[in-house]
């Protein structure tokens, strides 16, 4: 059992990865997140204000099955699959951290400054939490997907648009970690 709670080695997860997404081409189905919001606000009736929620939401069921595997497969694997959740990060990066106030640098995969209940009486980081929403809700919808349905399903099927919002998304993280980061903390 030792060896489920150590991260699985790139030569085991990527060819899964590559037979759950060659799988996926061959049924004719696209993986993607952030469409399950589209589906999402179908489903609570979206569809009566704007027609861009005016679709068949039953087709998408397949994937909600998917957001639900992820939220389970997430709480198993966090409370029952992990003997500690510290993050190995370079001690250098917990220095700068540590003097940008995120003091459990490292010990988690999220921080508490802006991941704990705290963060919402804070305005900088109700801030902070809204825009950072408002911008990743926008990018998906504006790129035409996520992160992950752009880098791991938009490149298996070799869409020149993925190849291109990937790019963006790598310059967009390289901009935020080395500029904006900064300046907010």
């Amino acid at each position: 059992m030792n060896w489920i709670y150590e991260p699985w080695p790139w030569y085991v997860s990527g060819p899964l990865i590559t037979l759950v997404m060659f799988l996926l081409l061959m049924i004719g189905k696209k993986f993607g997140m952030s469409s399950n919001l589209r589906t999402m606000c179908t489903i609570c009736g979206a569809g009566k204000t704007a027609d861009f929620f005016k679709f068949d939401w039953r087709a998408q069921r397949w994937n909600l099955v998917v957001v639900l595997g992820v939220i389970i497969g997430g709480f198993i694997a966090e409370n029952y699959l992990s003997e500690t959740t510290d993050v190995a990060l370079n001690p250098k990066v917990v220095t700068d951290l540590q003097t940008k106030g995120f003091n459990d640098a490292g010990n988690g995969y999220m921080p508490d400054m802006l991941f704990s209940n705290d963060a919402f009486t804070d305005p900088k980081g109700i801030a902070i939490l809204i825009i950072g929403g408002l911008l990743v809700g926008f990018g998906a919808r504006y790129a035409g997907g996520c992160t992950s349905g752009h880098a791991i399903s938009g490149l298996s099927d070799l869409q020149l648009p993925s190849l291109i919002a990937v790019i963006g998304f790598f310059i967009g993280g390289l901009v935020m970690i080395h500029l904006i980061f900064p300046l907010i903390f």
